[in-house]
């Protein structure tokens, strides 16, 4: 099992920036590709990035150039760094773990943390 938090949410201005955070725990996080998704109300769970055990990272063609996936396994944390910020973009955030390392779909992920809402005001 491996458990996964969320933090870093908020509100921000159009054009501001926000960084999220996955903290694991249980299983070796270094084991695991990590995906960020994102939902808002009403529409389905979107893929937003992930990266791979590797280091590896791939990202949505809607947030590519302005949203940074990175991961420290010595502190078993996960993290979206998420700039230019647009209405669009908000969403309650969520991260999960895979072992595959090319994983986009939602369904395939294992394991998943409770979300954090981010709200872009314009």
């Amino acid at each position: 099992q491996v458990q996964l938090v969320e933090s870093g949410g908020g509100l921000v201005q159009a054009g501001g920036s926000l960084r999220l955070s996955c903290a694991a725990s249980g299983r070796t996080f270094s084991r695991y590709s990590m995906g960020w998704f994102r939902q808002a109300p009403g529409k389905e769970r979107e893929y937003v990035a992930h990266i791979s055990q590797s280091g590896n990272t791939y990202y949505a063609d809607s947030v590519k150039g302005r949203f940074t996936i990175s991961r420290d396994n010595a502190k078993n944390t996960g993290y979206l760094q998420m700039n230019t910020l647009k209405p669009e973009d908000t969403a309650v955030y969520l991260c999960a773990a895979v072992t595959s390392p090319w994983e986009r779909r939602p369904d395939r992920y294992d394991y998943w943390g409770q979300g954090t809402q981010v709200t872009v005001s314009s």
